[in-house]
């Protein structure tokens, strides 16, 4: 009877993801059929041709690596992008919302409207996701809870790269089960830009006098194109009193980009970036107790880079990163007299990359060096280096294959030598049809707080952890022609010394230990087709994605214990999405439903519509269609449906 009521209940879920699918594509082809009931303009045809364009654009993508780069046609890697494309179109506020739609990353909010969330890829842990930014590492050392406060507006983003599987051999360290890579745009021509928005779930704050739960914000940019290079600085503010009691958010965010020419072929590189979040943390971290605790976390941002064409074949790109992090916990809110946690990060990041081109490939070869410090309240005072080498080789000299093999050298003042190689191979069956597969290692070293955070009753560090060490193996097949891109991958991961916050009972306080292997079967899918043929009036452009992860732990413990994150990993997660653009008007419709192996699930349905009429475009947002109660992370209900009106000037 029991296994009868949960096979009934998996199809209930299913029937009813099912009728949120089919009400969203039917919203949406209403728009389309009205929007196509005039006869349309030679304008209007004219843009719906450049916005083909634009959707079949991703083939011609280079991702971004520090050394030896490829367009993603031509990876042999899982990799999948968010284009800016889809960043228009998508009905998202912030980074955190930009990522919850891609299928095999794990995106928990545990702060909405981008104040806090924990981000992972294919059941690794929050900790295992290597985040840049501009191939700049900006790893926390103190804990990767705050990975994600970045000083990049929603506006100042290009695309944005998610590499699966670890990539030591491209990024170094802590890019255990993948990385996620941010590029900001860069600017043709000179110009100003300006983004208003305002929304609301229409509920009231009962705790202060009715007032309607808010958040609105604004984000403004301006580029410089001239003899100088090209500059780009983009400033937001966004705030509201949240969605429940306790949940006001305040952030400001400045962020600058520059490239300085001197040369044919040479420039100079800049970067840097502020952003400062303050935030109600109500049920964040030690639920129910923490309902009046409040957060502030601040992150700075610096890069200077020069990559210059030294001959003909040979190219030197050095670097130099830093990251500045300011985190301040209050448990009781403004009560600052006790149980107040504060933390103070650097890291210094040195690198210097070299790339090779030879008669019989392409060589790269880097260097880097990173000093990690933190003075805590509750940490203490600690400080490491870490040294690492890079070597690559790349060769399509083999009719029909693409090889790319190398290894990651690296040492740590507190864990010695490591080395962590790593080769992809891809055939071409064709012009469309692409064999793949890949093998590598990867490693993520503890952060500040496994090793020393002393916050009992409730946590505690241990300063015995050992750096977790993966293995990853994956094979499938990918095509890609002027409508379709699509690939199939199966994988298995095995994560040796796997970190988790455990404890034996209640009484005791979580702490981290290496206490078991985490073994990982996966299957990944994802098609993006474009319906409608180039010269159509309604350009019809569909996406969907699955994962279907089954993780296993081995563990020598002699008793239960119980887990702070690992049972809530992923099991199966669905992303669909279709988007309609014709003349001015355009529609996006998206729905996702993840399940954890905790059998909690939940589908969510958002839309956007939107209409331009140059240089203004105007939109509709609203999240969470269906109104679901779900949780991400901690105990942590996510907002109801809600309803955003934006504004968006460029000129």
């Amino acid at each position: 009877m029991p296994a009868r009521y949960d096979f009934c209940k998996k199809i209930n879920k299913m029937k009813q993801f099912l009728l949120q699918v089919h009400i969203t594509i039917f919203f949406t082809t209403l728009i389309s059929i009205a929007a196509a009931i005039g006869q349309p303009t030679f304008e209007s045809r004219s843009h719906t041709s450049q916005t083909d364009t634009n959707m079949i654009s991703l083939n011609e993508v280079i991702i971004t690596e520090n050394r030896l780069q490829l367009p993603f046609t031509k990876q042999n890697r899982n990799i999948q992008v968010i284009d800016r494309q889809q960043i228009e179109a998508l009905p998202a506020r912030s980074l955190n919302e930009l990522l919850s739609y891609v299928a095999g990353v794990d995106l928990r909010q545990r702060g909405p409207f981008g104040s806090q969330a924990d981000i992972s890829i294919d059941g690794g842990s929050f900790e295992q996701t290597l985040l840049l930014v501009n191939g700049v590492k900006v790893l926390d050392a103190q804990t990767a809870h705050n990975g994600l406060n970045l000083p990049i507006p929603t506006d100042a983003i290009e695309r944005i790269e998610i590499i699966r599987g670890p990539a030591a051999r491209i990024y170094g360290i802590n890019s255990l089960t993948g990385a996620i890579n941010i590029v900001t745009r860069k600017p043709d021509v000179s110009g100003v830009s300006a983004h208003a928005y305002a929304g609301s779930g229409f509920k009231q704050d009962t705790a202060n006098h009715d007032a309607l739960f808010n958040g609105r914000g604004i984000q403004l940019g301006g580029t410089l194109v001239g003899a100088l290079g090209s500059h780009s600085l983009y400033g937001s503010h966004e705030s509201g009193n949240g969605y429940r009691y306790n949940t006001a958010f305040r952030n400001h965010k400045v962020f600058y980009q520059g490239e300085i020419t001197s040369g044919a072929a040479s420039a100079f590189s800049l970067m840097g970036g502020y952003v400062s979040s303050d935030f109600g943390a109500n049920g964040f971290y030690a639920a129910p107790g923490d309902k009046e605790s409040r957060e502030i976390v601040q992150t700075a941002l610096a890069a200077v880079g020069y990559q210059g064409q030294v001959s003909e074949r040979f190219t030197l790109s050095p670097r130099i990163s830093y990251r500045h992090a300011y985190d301040d916990y209050r448990y009781f809110g403004h009560d600052l007299s006790r149980a107040r946690s504060q933390h103070r990060s650097h890291a210094l990041n040195t690198e210097i990359n070299g790339t090779l081109q030879t008669a019989a490939g392409d060589v790269g070869v880097g260097l880097e060096m990173r000093n990690e410090t933190i003075r805590s309240t509750n940490i203490g005072n600690h400080k490491r280096d870490n040294f690492g080498m890079y070597a690559e080789f790349k060769t399509e000299k083999i009719k029909r294959f693409l090889l790319n093999a190398g290894a990651y050298i690296n040492y740590n003042t507190d864990y010695g030598w490591q080395i962590f190689p790593g080769i992809d191979l891809g055939y071409q069956l064709n012009e469309h049809w692409k064999l793949v597969a890949h093998t590598g290692t990867g490693q993520r070293i503890p952060s500040f707080t496994d090793l020393y955070l002393d916050q009992r009753p409730g946590n505690i560090g241990n300063a015995e952890v050992m750096p977790e060490k993966a293995w990853h193996a994956e094979g499938g097949i990918k095509y890609a022609d002027q409508r379709l891109i699509a690939h199939a991958n199966y994988f298995y991961r095995n994560i040796d010394d796997f970190i988790d916050w455990i404890r034996e009972n209640p009484d005791m306080p979580y702490q981290p230990t290496n206490f078991s292997e985490n073994r990982v079967h996966g299957v990944s899918a994802s098609a993006n087709y474009r319906l409608s043929a180039p010269a159509s009036v309604v350009a019809w452009m569909a996406g969907l994605s699955y994962t279907w992860l089954s993780p296993s732990t081995v563990t020598s413990a002699e008793q239960p214990l119980t887990s702070k994150y690992a049972i809530e990993s992923l099991r199966h997660q669905l992303v669909a999405n279709l988007t309609l653009t014709t003349g001015r008007l355009s529609a996006t419709a998206a729905t996702r439903f993840n399940e954890r192996i905790s059998y909690k699930s939940y589908f969510v349905s958002d839309m956007r519509l939107a209409y331009q009429f140059r240089p203004i475009a105007i939109y509709l947002d609203a999240q969470n269609i269906f109104d679901v109660t779900y949780i991400e992370a901690a105990a942590v209900p996510m907002p109801g449906r809600w309803f955003s009106l934006g504004v968006k000037y460029r000129r």
